[in-house]
């Protein structure tokens, strides 16, 4: 049954990523938002509620005695998982796509939109996981506050940048019958609701499912909140990235996930700031040291480079896998 579960949910999944990132984008050409705008701000924020609303859920409404270790861990395995593993996927597809339909193997990036995003992540994530070291509750509150207005100044800069969306969009899904350039706003907002709803309901099917087989095989609550609870709500960022790389979208496909990064980065963490303990164990603080480590490596490339190559992407994966294979040997 759970087997089941797990098919159906990521079924229900891809199909609203795919009804997802075709919304977003005929939003962005309606409004004429730069791919910034639209990758790293609009379907970011949006395919990012699934991961947001499990930690405010099990630290604000849940009685368990794991729910605030449940809700920690929800906060610092989001970052840990877009900066790891998705890179890693969005990595792997270049690779299938270049040998499957003949794409270029680097991806084609927009590097200004791209390092920028890093540049914001790496310092609000490094202040937000210092302050969970220091244990000051007024500095958390001021910590707290700067992140909510770092946010806003990201969201605007980004808003502001240049950038026209890349390539040919599919017809809207719900009004393909009329021409591509004639989709009325109401038919795009629709779509784009109906798609998130199918992304937040299938995210929750399948944690919901993993769950039970981790407590099953008798991991403990931080570990599953960490490792196995983020690979399922990350996944509308994963599907995203990879429905883009297969467009040729490749800047949308890496801003999804570095847009993710920085709200995740902020919104979430102000939640862990201000409603918990937020003293940050080994595996925690461990695991934010291997996020800002892959962040800033990737930073440093694009920054030489000034683009990002495709095993630098795949270098996400041999992160993530030290990191559990530490926490899995030496149960730290």
């Amino acid at each position: 049954m759970t087997g089941f579960l797990l098919l159906i949910s990521l079924i229900v999944i891809l199909g609203g990523c795919e009804g997802f990132t075709n919304g977003v984008e005929w939003f962005g050409k309606k409004y004429g938002l730069g791919e910034g705008a639209v990758g790293s701000v609009l379907a970011a924020v949006g395919t990012a509620l699934p991961e947001t609303l499990i930690p405010f859920v099990a630290i604000v409404f849940s009685t368990g005695k794991h729910s605030e270790d449940i809700g920690i861990g929800a906060i610092l395995g989001a970052p840990f998982m877009l900066s790891t593993l998705a890179m890693f996927v969005t990595g792997a597809a270049l690779v299938i796509f270049h040998f499957t339909r003949g794409r270029e193997l680097d991806p084609r990036v927009n590097a200004n939109i791209i390092g920028r995003d890093l540049l914001f992540f790496i310092p609000f994530y490094a202040i937000a996981v210092a302050a969970g070291v220091l244990h000051n509750y007024a500095l958390r509150w001021v910590i707290a506050a700067g992140l909510f207005i770092g946010y806003g100044i990201y969201v605007y800069i980004t808003l502001k940048s240049e950038g026209d969306l890349e390539g040919h969009t599919r017809p809207l899904y719900l009004a393909s019958s009329h021409p591509p350039s004639l989709p009325r706003l109401r038919w795009i907002l629709l779509q784009v609701f109906i798609s998130l709803s199918a992304i937040i309901g299938g995210a929750y099917l399948f944690v919901g499912a993993v769950n039970e087989l981790a407590v099953y095989l008798g991991v403990s609550a931080l570990v599953i909140s960490m490792l196995i609870t983020p690979i399922a709500t990350e996944l509308p960022e994963k599907f995203n990235s990879v429905l883009w790389i297969r467009s040729r979208k490749d800047t949308l496909a890496l801003g999804n996930i570095t847009g993710a990064m920085v709200f995740q980065s902020t919104f979430p963490v102000t939640i862990g700031l201000l409603l918990t303990d937020w003293k940050l164990g080994k595996v925690s603080i461990l695991s934010a040291v291997f996020a800002l480590g892959s962040a800033s490596l990737m930073l440093f490339w694009i920054r030489l480079r000034k683009t990002i190559s495709w095993w630098m992407l795949l270098l996400g994966g041999v992160w993530y896998v030290v990191f559990v294979a530490l926490v899995l040997r030496y149960a730290i």
